[in-house]
């Protein structure tokens, strides 16, 4: 029985996705079910994301998701993002210095880039969103590998439909080793949740040496989780345990590989089309001179010809292709009407690709985004971080971090890539990641 309703469910899934994808426009059929408040529940893939994320914000629905969202929006404001601005600046010089190292040991040779960006962005959440120093650049070590391993895991299970089945999964090598990575994962998330509010009712910033492992409460900065922490108390139905590990859990899942494919494609397609990377090179001359300070939030802000670059780069690779939804009413869609309970799929890299709003979809052209150019344009025809209620909840970080950590690489180096956008590989699931490896050539710029 539980087979068939996989295939029943799996049908209604494929025939949803041929709907959304044929209608006469597709950004208004979107513009039909983003900004509703009822159809605010995830597809049924995203069930797979449960064990390791419980019902955090992505995958929570109905009461629970407005509670939480209300509960967690304060600690994403813009203000508040300002002061992960120096951890941000701090991990993308480590990550620079990465690559010198990688260049002096193999010269001449173009750098497989992915590797060393997902290690930085995977550096930057563990200590924004746990205020856990993890060393992901530097050195192995047990957490880390473990995120890339259940990451790499939960993918592996979304493209093959047998491994849906839960008492299968679980019997399966792959099941018991994506059981064995929830404990490690599990285990250290709580660990970092009770040392927080040991330290927070003790108001002692430091904890015992020798059981800090990972220098938590070694700086003064707080975390998402202090800030989740803060809202938590003045709330009148508080998070449990449980449910704040959900939460922290989700931030780590959500913060790092989507920011490491945006900052790695948006670096392969400049490679790729120089004219415009020189443009980004003057910028960063006329903002920063010869300084070797590291940018200012303020600096970020004044670089509008590299946001207009991130931009086209998520246009065009979007960090997530696709969302689904479950259908909660009936709703027409041009000539159809997609009934309830029907999961749909909400194809992101098909929009950003409509060559009727979007000539020569695949051409690299960040002026796309200027004012003049975007005005009269359907606000459902770019949506890298989705819209509507459920729209992404750390956007404005993702962007400031995808700021930092480009033009700390670009202030020291022009880039060429090796591959081209014809040639080049990706797919993935949830995130539009590259199959291949994106090789890049880098020369110094003094």
């Amino acid at each position: 029985m539980e087979d068939l309703q996989l295939f029943l469910l799996n049908k209604l899934f494929v025939t949803s996705l041929f709907y959304v994808r044929y209608v006469d426009n597709i950004a208004l059929a979107l513009q039909l079910i983003f900004p509703s408040t009822v159809h605010i529940t995830k597809g049924i893939a995203y069930d797979m994301l449960k064990p390791w994320l419980g019902n955090g914000l992505l995958t929570s629905t109905d009461k629970q998701w407005f509670h939480d969202r209300k509960l967690i929006g304060p600690t994403f404001h813009f203000s508040i993002l300002d002061q992960f601005a120096v951890i941000l600046s701090e991990k993308a010089e480590i990550l620079t210095k990465c690559f010198e190292k990688k260049m002096r040991d193999n010269p001449g040779k173009a750098i497989n880039i992915f590797p060393f960006i997902v290690n930085a962005t995977l550096d930057i959440i563990c200590e924004t969103a746990m205020g856990v120093d993890v060393h992901a650049q530097e050195v192995v070590n047990k957490y880390t590998s473990t995120v890339h391993q259940a990451s790499t895991l939960i993918m592996d299970r979304m493209i093959q439909p047998w491994y849906w089945i839960d008492w299968l999964y679980y019997l399966l090598p792959a099941g018991k080793q994506f059981k064995s990575t929830l404990d490690i994962l599990h285990g250290f998330t709580k660990k970092v949740i009770s040392k927080k509010k040991i330290e927070r009712r003790s108001q002692n910033t430091k904890l015992e040496n020798e059981d800090n492992e990972f220098n938590i409460g070694k700086r003064k900065r707080k975390a998402f989780l202090d800030l989740l922490l803060d809202q938590n108390e003045k709330d009148d139905t508080p998070l449990t345990d449980d449910e704040l590990r959900a939460q922290v859990d989700t931030f780590m899942f959500e913060g790092h590989d989507t920011t490491a494919v945006a900052i790695t494609w948006t670096l392969f397609l400049l490679g790729n089309n120089l004219e415009h990377q020189e443009k980004v090179h003057e910028e960063l001359e006329e903002i920063f001179g010869d300084s070797e300070v590291p940018a200012s939030v303020k600096e970020l802000s004044q670089l509008k010809y590299l946001e207009r670059v991130i931009k086209e780069t998520l246009r065009i690779f979007p960090s997530v292709p696709l969302i689904m939804r479950e259908l909660e009413e009936d709703v027409k869609i041009d000539h159809y009407t997609l009934l309830k309970g029907t999961s749909v799929t909400l194809a992101i890299l098909l929009t950003h690709r409509n060559p009727a709003v979007w000539p020569d979809p695949l051409k690299f052209d960040p002026d796309r985004f200027l004012p003049e150019n975007s005005q009269n344009r359907n606000p459902y025809a770019y949506i890298p971080f989705s819209a509507g209620p459920r729209n992404c909840i750390g956007q404005r970080f993702a962007l400031l971090e995808e700021k930092t950590v480009l033009t700390a690489i670009l202030r020291k180096w022009r880039v060429k890539s090796v591959k081209t956008i014809d040639t080049i590989e990706y797919g993935g699931s949830l995130i539009l990641r590259p199959v291949d490896e994106v090789f890049i050539h880098f020369t110094p710029k003094k």
